[in-house]
C-alpha cells in the first residue's frame, strides 16, 4: 500500500508574479514539483490564410502536498 500524494495545479494569473503564485500555495500547503508553460495562440486571416499567432505563455505549476 502506496501512500497516495494529492497533486494540484496552479495557474499563474494575469497580472501575477511567479512569485506571488509560489507563495499563494505556499500558504495552501502545497510546494511546487513540475512548472509547465504551454503557448496561447490567437487564429488570425492574413492574405486569405489562416495564421496562428502565439499571444502570451501560459503558466502552470504542479503542486505536491507537504
Amino acid at each position: 500500500m502506496g501512500k497516495k500524494s494529492k497533486k494540484v495545479l496552479y495557474e499563474l494569473q494575469e497580472n501575477e508574479t511567479i512569485a506571488s503564485c509560489l507563495d499563494r500555495m505556499k500558504k495552501d500547503g502545497y510546494m511546487p514539483v513540475r512548472r509547465m508553460e504551454k503557448p496561447i495562440f490567437e487564429e488570425k486571416e492574413i492574405n486569405g490564410k489562416k495564421e496562428y499567432i502565439p499571444v502570451r505563455q501560459q503558466i502552470v505549476f504542479e503542486g505536491k502536498s507537504l
